[in-house]
This record gives structure tokens, C-alpha cells and sequence, in this order.
């Protein structure tokens, strides 16, 4: 035979790359719709109207959810759990066409990954220290300093001047090892996952077809992403390792695995396919796996299209919860005034008021005198926790929060949830084209079909 065929036999020939540069936009010269001066009004909005009430009533020692200006001008985040070895760092590097750089995250067969790396944009090739990322307010990640310097030792981040990132960052986790107890790894694994995800924009969840076990460090997992399920899709990786019958099989029995800890009633989208550069095994289904590939983008590219509208829900979603604990501090400090005599003990008239909300109808009459949903209202325990900590006689009724100038507080943030950031939301609305997808090839724009029911 030739010598060149025997070449190609020793290294994997590598796949057509250029539906990532066609779906992904990577090509386009034209720049990222410009977004700063959204981001400047939100900003304002936010420090004008939301944090005044935030820091007068404590809401950061309730919900431990600080935002940052680093959070409001952060880019989506997609974030990749899973088992090791499933394939979660090939996946980033085919992405970004990182093979075979000094910079391609390492991969293998046995556990790699041992460090959280957030892989974001910069002008050159270059890492990051994670002490350095918590010691810059800038960034969105100050606020991991919490978690303590073994953690931070165990951070990482890579800047690569790569198209995709100037628009999203990537997050790479250590892979969940079953048998290993939480103190072995030295932080709060589970803590530090929990703040990731209730950061991400989309949260890629990939199995690989020869390790479905489902034990307790992924159930603890699943457990966590209650409550995201709409940002959650579920990567079958690997698949062209298997003959069809057995890729059926596994399928099933991902989903018979993966079913008692998802309880919604539409099942999370699945995407069965190969992400890593190599050509897809000789006699599997190319054409299949290629369309759940560019499905996948699509599904990648919505959220950096939507990222704008999602900052200014999320916002906004903020501001209602710290609306209610203002609401609430003030319905607990009235109540407390109103029974306090001139011979009253004041920690035990609190204690009361406390212990039993309901006797007081502190929750009750917040339902009653403002629009707020019952299913919003924080948990009555937490503020048995929040008061411990805080006082009631450290905060001011809401009523003497207002200033000559500068107005109430209470006006404010009910300002800005009615008015000023459904406004911003609208303005963003009106300039942007609705972006054209293929989804008539990969039936992406639809939500996802339950499978199980008769039509």
C-alpha cells in the first residue's frame, strides 16, 4: 500500500470543523451587537434602586448572594459536570480547536481534571493563578474567595484569544468520583458546584456510555440543579464507540438512571453524539451525530443571543426577592414595636414574634398588601437563623428610609421592577433581528418533545 495510507492508519484522520465556524457565527466580522450601554443602564438601575435596600436590610446574610458589578457585566456562562473521564475537557478543547496547543486542557482515561478551570477570553495565550481571579473585583469570580484558600489553589483560569469567548466563558469541573468522601478533596466540592450553577447559563451534564452508574456524589449533584432544569442538557458522549442496538440500549438506560432524580414533567434535552476533533467511528451514524452536534450549538448560540434579556431577568428577579425580605424585616419590626410595653423584655417579646410568624400574620399580610406570590416568600427558618445574627433592633422601618433627595427605597426598587427594567428589556427587544437558525434541519427551535406521550 502506499506509504501515505499507512500514515493516516497511525494518526486518526481529524473532522470537518466548519459547521462550528458556520453555526457558531466565528466568522462574521461584524462585531458583537454592542451591549455597554445596556449594561451602564443596568448598572445604574441597579446600584440606585436595588443595593440601598439590600444593604439596609442585610438581604446578602439571608440568601449569602451578593452581585457584583463583575456579575453584571460577566459574559453567559456554560458549565460542564459530569462522572470523570466522560469527556467534559476533549469537549472545551474540540470547541476551541485547542488540540494540540500548549493550551488544550488535559485529557485521559483516568481521572485529569482536578482543578475547576474557567476558560474565558484574553488578547494571548496565557493562565491565571486562582488567588489572582479572587483578588480581582472585576472579574465575576471575587466572590469564590469565600470558599478559602485550599479552594482557590484549586482554581484556575485560562485566557485564549479565541472568537466564541469573547462572547461566553467556559467552566470546566473535576469530574464526580464516587467512592471519594468530600474532606479528601480539602474544600466544599459541593458548595463551590452550587455556586457555579446558580451562575450558568447552560449547564452541559455529560455521561459517557460505558459508565451510567448513578451513586451518590451525582444524585447529591442532581439534587443541587433542582430549580434549573431549563438551563440543564444532557450530553450522551462517546457514542460512536458503540453499534446502534447497544447505543439504544444505553439510552434507555440513561434516562431509566437519570428519571427518579429529574422530577419535571418535560424530560431535559439529550444530545447523543462525538464532541472531540476525530472522525467519527467508520460504521456508526455520521449524519445523526453531526446533527445533534450542530443542534447542540444552536442551543449555545441562543443563550450568547438571549444573554442581555437573561442579565435583566435575573436582575430583576433579584430585586423582587430583596423587595420581599425589606417588606418582611418591616413587617417583623412593626410587629415587634407595636407589642413592646415600657415593661416588656424585648428579647423575649421578639423571641415570641419569631418562633410563631404565623400568630402575628407577619407572612400573611405581605401576601395581602402587595403583589407578591406566596410561592416567592422565603422560608419561615431563615429568619429564625437571620435574626440570630441580626438584631431587630438594628434595622429601620421602612417607612423612615427615605431621603429629601434622593426619595424612599421602597419606591425605588418597586420602580425599578415595574418600570425600569422591563423598559431596558424592551428597548434591547426592538433593535435586534430575530436571528435565523437551521432548526428545520435539527428541530432545535422547538421545546424538547416528550418522547413518551401519544401525540
Amino acid at each position: 500500500s502506499p506509504p501515505e495510507e499507512v500514515e493516516d492508519a497511525s494518526e486518526p484522520t481529524k473532522r470537518d470543523r466548519s459547521h462550528l465556524e458556520s453555526t457558531l457565527k466565528l466568522n462574521e466580522d461584524k462585531p458583537a451587537d454592542d451591549v455597554s450601554g445596556v449594561l451602564q443602564r443596568l448598572r445604574k438601575i441597579y446600584h440606585s434602586s436595588i443595593k440601598p435596600l439590600e444593604h439596609s436590610y442585610r438581604y446578602n446574610e439571608l440568601r449569602q448572594h451578593e452581585i457584583t458589578d463583575g456579575e453584571i457585566t460577566s459574559k453567559p456562562m456554560v458549565l460542564f459536570l459530569g462522572p470523570w473521564s466522560v469527556g467534559k475537557s476533549s469537549m472545551i478543547n474540540y470547541l476551541l480547536g485547542l488540540d494540540n496547543t500548549p493550551y488544550q486542557l488535559y485529557t485521559g482515561a483516568e481521572p485529569t481534571t482536578s482543578e475547576f478551570t474557567v476558560i474565558m477570553h484574553g488578547p494571548k495565550l496565557k493562565t491565571i493563578e486562582g488567588i489572582v481571579m479572587a483578588a480581582d473585583s472585576a472579574r465575576s469570580f471575587s466572590p469564590l474567595e469565600k470558599f478559602g484558600q485550599n479552594f482557590l489553589e484549586k482554581l484556575i483560569g485560562i485566557e485564549v484569544p479565541h472568537k466564541l469567548l469573547e462572547r461566553v466563558t467556559f467552566v470546566d469541573t473535576p469530574g464526580i468520583i464516587e467512592n471519594r468522601k468530600q474532606q479528601e478533596r480539602g474544600y466544599p466540592f459541593n458548595d463551590v458546584c452550587q455556586w457555579f450553577i446558580d451562575r450558568a447559563d447552560l449547564i452541559f451534564v455529560v455521561f459517557d456510555p460505558t459508565k451510567l452508574d448513578v451513586g451518590l456524589e451525582l444524585e447529591m449533584l442532581f439534587r443541587q440543579l433542582k430549580g434549573r432544569e431549563s438551563q440543564i442538557r444532557i450530553i450522551l458522549n462517546k457514542a460512536d464507540s458503540l453499534a446502534t442496538q447497544e447505543l439504544m440500549r444505553v439510552y434507555g438506560a440513561l434516562f431509566w438512571s437519570l428519571a427518579p432524580l429529574i422530577n419535571v414533567t418535560e424530560p431535559p434535552r439529550v444530545y447523543v453524539s462525538s464532541f472531540w476533533p476525530h472522525d467519527y467511528h467508520p460504521e456508526t451514524h455520521r449524519d445523526l451525530f453531526l446533527k445533534e452536534e450542530i443542534s447542540l450549538l444552536e442551543d449555545l448560540n441562543q443563550v450568547i443571543e438571549n444573554r442581555m434579556e437573561n442579565k435583566i431577568a435575573f436582575i430583576r428577579q433579584h430585586a423582587i426577592r430583596v423587595r420581599i425580605h425589606a417588606l418582611l424585616v418591616d413587617r417583623y419590626l412593626q410587629t415587634y414595636k407595636d407589642k413592646m410595653t415600657f415593661f416588656s423584655d424585648g428579647e423575649l417579646v421578639f423571641r415570641d414574634i419569631v418562633e410563631d410568624p404565623d400568630r402575628f400574620f407577619i407572612f400573611k399580610s405581605i401576601l395581602a398588601k402587595t403583589n407578591v406570590s406566596k410561592f416567592d416568600l422565603p422560608n419561615r427558618e431563615a429568619y429564625k437563623d437571620f435574626f440570630g445574627i441580626n438584631p431587630i433592633t438594628s434595622f429601620k422601618l421602612l417607612s423612615q428610609q427615605c431621603s429629601y433627595m434622593g426619595g424612599c427605597f421602597l419606591e425605588k426598587i418597586e420602580k425599578a421592577i415595574t418600570r425600569e427594567l422591563p423598559d431596558l428589556l424592551g428597548s434591547i427587544g426592538l433593535g435586534k433581528k430575530p436571528s435565523v437558525l437551521s432548526c428545520d434541519v435539527t428541530g432545535c427551535g422547538e421545546t424538547p418533545k416528550n418522547r413518551y406521550r401519544k401525540p
